[in-house]
């Protein structure tokens, strides 16, 4: 990084107030009016790397940094500070998993924008929420996602629902984006269309009978293709409820919110069923055939 232009002396003084991010005494102002006070002192301009290093706001931000910042930038940093500029990260207990390929990589039957928002905003409010809702329960934090899910009715009341729906939200969603791929769609191979075929007559049969579960859950819910008792089965879910509630152990689940599909197809849910078929991850649906079989 190059340095910063040496300051005139107003600058020693001056902070502009920029749409009230920087307040003078605040964080930010305290920073530049401490390059421009080395720039005055030594003549010479100051590295913006070098400041940032030996004041300790590298890695630490001006919150929070402790004893590697001298003593008047800790007492301004903490008494001035905007309380909603929080630059140092609180430890939670889960987190939305990055997805394994672009926003747009499933057009164009999925849109890019409705990819970005329902991963980042929807699954980013589950996993908000369910970490609100589990503050304060360090067992219930320690847990797996999965345990959470198996073991709605040792939640406290208190909190149940909460962790049902978001915690719900969280497993389905981080199941659902495994469930898609670019190039997927097709027809399943080996063992899973074996399955379906001996079940449902004919792949063609399966995927009518799932488009009718999925279309039929009346509201927001998923669609499942599920085993049961070793064999596949179909069924739908309300809300977030996950496979737990439904009985079985999932292969494919299908996210029917309308935030899933809305800004695309609007209120025609078969249209989205149909294109939806052609970005299955029917490797990731194999594999999760083989395992709820073993």
């Amino acid at each position: 990084m190059g340095a910063f232009p040496h300051p005139n002396k107003a600058d020693l003084i001056v902070v502009r107030r920029k749409r009230g991010l920087v307040e003078p005494g605040g964080p930010l102002a305290l920073y530049f009016r401490t390059q421009a006070l080395y720039a005055h002192l030594t003549e010479e301009p100051m590295d913006r790397r070098k400041f940032l290093v030996n004041s300790g706001i590298v890695g630490a931000g001006v919150l929070g940094a402790g004893a590697a910042v001298p003593g008047v930038l800790q007492a301004t940093a903490r008494s001035e500070a905007d309380p909603n500029l929080n630059l140092e990260e609180k430890p939670v207990a889960f987190t939305v998993p990055p997805l394994l390929y672009p926003f747009d990589a499933l057009e164009p039957h999925i849109d890019a924008k409705t990819m970005e928002i329902h991963h980042d905003k929807h699954h980013g409010a589950y996993v908000t929420n369910l970490n609100k809702a589990l503050e304060g329960h360090a067992d219930l934090q320690a847990k797996s996602i999965d345990d959470l899910m198996k073991g709605l009715d040792s939640i406290p009341e208190n909190i149940r629902t909460a962790v049902r729906n978001n915690g719900g939200g969280h497993w389905n969603h981080s199941l659902f984006w495994q469930l898609m791929k670019k190039g997927g769609g097709g027809e399943p191979k080996g063992d899973l269309l074996a399955g379906i075929n001996t079940t449902f007559g004919s792949f063609a049969g399966f995927q009518e009978k799932f488009k009718a579960a999925a279309t039929g859950r009346f509201g927001s819910g998923w669609a499942w293709l599920l085993v049961k008792d070793g064999k596949l089965a179909i069924d739908s879910t309300a809300n977030q409820d996950t496979q737990y509630i439904a009985g079985g152990k999932a292969v494919l689940g299908l996210d029917v919110w309308e935030h899933a599909y809305y800004l695309k197809y609007q209120n025609r849910r078969p249209d989205y069923v149909d294109a939806w078929w052609h970005v299955v991850n029917w490797d990731k649906a194999a594999e999760l055939y083989a395992a709820a079989r073993s």
